[in-house]
């Protein structure tokens, strides 16, 4: 398990970039569409994920582990299931809340050699 990004959620995504990527001077690694970008974050592997698609969504971190079904199934039964897994752009994604009520995103990257 790989601690790969922030979540960050926002109401505006231009409004963000400018923040993050001008004012601090993260560096921008990808899109995905209109909504997401991803940054780096200055002397860290881990990326910040700014994201339009849902601005009421807690800032969580996002872990990469090689198999979400797996993850899932041997999860801790501390960690509640929020979202069953389910398919994303090269892989699959779960979500769950910890005790203390932060929700924690599992994804992997299993379909991504598929789609090459």
């Amino acid at each position: 398990m790989k601690l790969e990004f922030l979540l960050i959620p926002t109401t505006d995504l231009g409004a963000s970039l400018v923040l993050y990527r001008d004012g601090l001077g993260f560096t921008e690694l990808w899109r995905e569409g209109d909504t997401t970008v991803a940054l780096a974050l200055p002397g860290s592997e881990v990326q910040i994920m700014l994201d339009a698609n849902d601005p009421t969504a807690p800032i969580s971190p996002v872990f990469v582990v090689d198999s979400v079904a797996a993850f899932h199934a041997s999860r801790p039964e501390a960690l509640a299931v929020v979202e069953e897994p389910t398919e994303i752009p090269g892989g699959f994604q779960g979500t769950y809340r910890e005790p203390g009520g932060a929700m924690i995103q599992v994804i992997d990257q299993s379909t991504e050699a598929a789609v090459s």
